[in-house]
């Protein structure tokens, strides 16, 4: 489908990959009603977590919010799989909530969560504006730097 979100997304220079395979048991997404829970993807390139370590401890901001950007791309591959491959669907994106590799010490959380969050507003204009969380965790699942999850409504 070519709607006005992919036209959007390759504005920006963004191809959706094809999904990583779950490191884990659980399904990538969910729907009920008119809501769709995205599993937190982390930062996968080519199906190979790309951003690895730790926020404030090796990797900076900048990198942890690239990392986030990854993660939301990730949950856009699922997101449009569960509108039936039209991202025009998507009526809001309600929440976002974000983890952070880093050590006790880092308190940019939110900074990191801005590449997440930045993106969903590019691509989706006010209806990419969410509520969301950005958590400090010790670790992550491949020793990911980000891992991002979603809650969106969908038509």
């Amino acid at each position: 489908m070519s709607g006005r979100v992919e036209k959007k997304l390759q504005e920006l220079g963004i191809t959706l990959p094809t999904p990583m395979a779950p490191l884990a048991n659980y399904v990538p997404f969910v729907r009920t009603g008119d809501l769709v829970v995205v599993s937190g993807q982390v930062p996968a390139v080519d199906g190979k977590i790309a951003v690895t370590g730790k926020v404030g401890d090796g990797l900076s901001i900048e990198q942890g919010q690239h990392a986030a950007r990854l993660c939301f791309i990730n949950v856009l591959v699922h997101i449009k799989a569960a509108c039936g491959g039209d991202l025009d669907r998507v009526q809001q994106v309600v929440r976002l909530g974000g983890f952070i590799a880093a050590p006790a010490s880092f308190s940019g959380h939110a900074l990191v969560m801005n590449g997440a969050s930045d993106l969903a507003v590019a691509v989706f204009g006010e209806a990419g504006r969410h509520a969301r969380a950005a958590v400090g965790v010790p670790s992550l699942p491949g020793d990911a730097a980000v891992e991002v999850e979603g809650l969106f409504r969908i038509a």
